[in-house]
């Protein structure tokens, strides 16, 4: 998987942003403040204008110029959750030219726990983390991973949110699917989109 591969998941994941953003908004305005869809439609549009832009030619560089877009556009918590985990994942991919999928899945589970760190989350905290832990489990089959995120957004329903402006509802935030799960299984289906239309996975060498 060279930058090429890694600009086509973040176009396509702008896509599916911009296709969703009524219902993460709808989702956010249950236990958030409404603005989850708007403030990241913004943010991925101004991420593919940065790489139409600037052209990154490694992988590591295409993610941590994603982050730090995300994290100058975005308001509220998602920018810099976002932020920091394509930043984190783009370190930690280094500047090879080309990664495998076994790399990816090291470095995207190095910027989940950065996210982690930052959020002060875990798993079953109702939070975007439901969503990625399983994906990267998942990995590097993508589409096994898509499976697991949106499986991992799905449980988020029941959950009592115990981090986020979510957690203020107490048990009124039952019933409710966490905004940013919803999005990250976007961006792990993504991923998986941008992988069909190579060779249907991430494994090996891309």
């Amino acid at each position: 998987m060279d930058a090429g591969f890694f600009r086509r998941w973040l176009t396509l994941a702008a896509a599916a942003v911009d296709r969703d953003a009524a219902r993460l908004t709808d989702l956010d305005s249950a236990v958030g403040d409404a603005d989850h869809g708007s403030n990241l439609r913004r943010g991925f549009t101004a991420v593919t204008a940065a790489l139409d832009a600037d052209s990154p030619d490694t992988p590591g560089a295409v993610l941590q110029l994603a982050g730090r877009t995300l994290v100058s556009t975005v308001g509220g918590a998602s920018g810099p959750l976002y932020g920091t985990l394509l930043r984190r994942t783009g370190k930690a991919l280094g500047d090879g030219a080309e990664v495998s999928g076994e790399e990816l899945r090291d470095a995207l589970r190095a910027g989940v726990e950065a996210v982690a760190r930052l959020g002060g989350g875990a798993a079953g905290d109702k939070t975007m983390l439901d969503a990625l832990l399983p994906a990267v489990d998942a990995l590097p089959d993508t589409a096994a991973a898509r499976a697991a995120a949106l499986g991992g957004a799905e449980a988020t329903v029941p959950l009592q949110a115990r981090k986020g402006r979510a957690s203020y509802l107490g048990e009124r935030s039952k019933g409710h699917m966490d905004p940013g799960a919803a999005s990250s299984a976007l961006l792990i289906g993504a991923l998986d989109e941008a992988a069909a239309g190579q060779d249907g996975t991430v494994e090996g060498d891309g």
